[in-house]
């Protein structure tokens, strides 16, 4: 195995803290750096894991040396401005979700990923989960036979973010966040659902945002609320795959029933995990014991501990232990169907996704103004 990758932190708000956490419980990596904005912030985390170095300008970590790779943990309009500025700088970059705060500015962190050499990867854990692997061996296996079908889908009964007590107002402001549930919650179900699919080409989105359920006015004024609290969409696939997406933050229902792949042959649920065949002319439902075959799956295939979480697999990629998942590639569709679903909305019709590039305008922070913390 090769030797620790050596990272630096960019932001160590809410999700910065949780990206430490996890690098300090791996062998194979050694937080160099972090940086922040708050000084005192960054210390303090820094102290806590044992890190040297402490900056309150990412440009002066960039400048380490023995610095491989960095780790943006920032809000949505800052992803693209301060990765692309860390490829050029020579380093890799694995960049919180969704990859940026719009699909124009998505494409050129995947632009400079190509022309500068350096790997892009953003986190998206349900990728990673044992439904996830156990429904693409099912998919690769051709248990499902051709798939026509798949549907995104979660709810919260109430989960927006400050409006109902949790974390800043940053979540829920458009010029930060760029987008509501669709970008905060919805991407790690829909970009699931692409990769099980092996991301086929997005042909045209039709969709509808809303803001609807009664919250508390002060928080709605100071929150300065501006995003989707229910994004809702119908996308067509290269394939003849027909995707519908529903993913709300808050909403007056019971639950949902999750995401699902359907073929001719077979389907999935993914949540609980569950086959649906019809064998000798009797409809099948069946469960598996996923436990055991991640265990079986640990002990008898080399390098599986790679895919055991997305930063897991992304030291290892770095490593050169495993191929590295296109969650970049990914994060780019994915932008494309959010889009696309605003743009659905504000023009009342179904658009192309030639249609969403064209309209699609950067988001992005400009980067004279000193970057804003991630997720506190």
């Amino acid at each position: 195995m090769a030797g620790k990758i050596k990272v630096g932190i960019i932001g160590v708000g809410q999700i910065g803290k949780h990206h430490v956490k996890q690098y300090t419980g791996m062998p194979n990596v050694e937080i160099v750096a972090v940086a922040d904005i708050d000084e005192a912030e960054a210390r303090r985390v820094a102290e806590s894991a044992g890190v040297r170095r402490v900056f309150t300008d990412f440009r002066d970590l960039l400048k380490v040396d023995e610095i491989e790779a960095v780790d943006v943990c920032l809000h949505n309009n800052l992803h693209a401005p301060v990765s692309i500025a860390a490829m050029e700088a020579g380093k890799h970059v694995y960049c919180e979700k969704p990859l940026a705060g719009s699909l124009v500015d998505a494409k050129a962190m995947v632009e400079t990923s190509r022309r500068t050499g350096r790997k892009l990867a953003m986190q998206v854990g349900t990728l990673f989960s044992k439904e996830t692997k156990a429904a693409k061996r099912l998919i690769d296996e051709g248990h499902l036979g051709r798939i026509y079908y798949a549907k995104s889908s979660y709810y919260r009964r109430r989960g927006r973010p400050y409006v109902d007590g949790y974390g800043t107002s940053n979540f829920v402001r458009k010029e930060i966040a760029a987008g509501g549930a669709l970008y905060d919650m919805g991407i790690y179900h829909i970009v699931q659902i692409l990769y099980l699919l092996g991301n086929p080409a997005v042909l045209t989105v039709s969709g509808a945002t809303h803001q609807e359920v009664p919250m508390y006015e002060d928080r709605r004024k100071n929150g300065c609320y501006s995003v989707e609290e229910l994004g809702l969409g119908f996308v067509r696939l290269a394939g003849g795959i027909s995707f519908f997406i529903e993913e709300a933050w808050a909403i007056n229902l019971g639950g949902t029933d999750g995401s699902k792949i359907a073929g001719s042959k077979g389907g999935i649920s993914l949540e609980p995990f569950a086959f649906h065949s019809t064998v000798a002319d009797m409809e099948m439902n069946a469960s598996f014991d996923l436990g055991a075959a991640d265990f079986r799956w640990h002990s008898c295939l080399a390098d599986f501990d790679a895919y055991d979480g997305p930063q897991q697999h992304w030291i290892a990629a770095l490593q050169g232990r495993v191929p590295l998942i296109d969650t970049a590639g990914l994060g780019v569709a994915m932008m494309g169907i959010a889009e696309g679903i605003y743009l659905s909305q504000k023009l009342g019709r179904e658009v192309t996704l030639a249609e969403v590039e064209k309209a699609s305008v950067s988001t992005a922070i400009k980067l004279t103004e000193p970057p804003r913390r991630s997720a506190a």
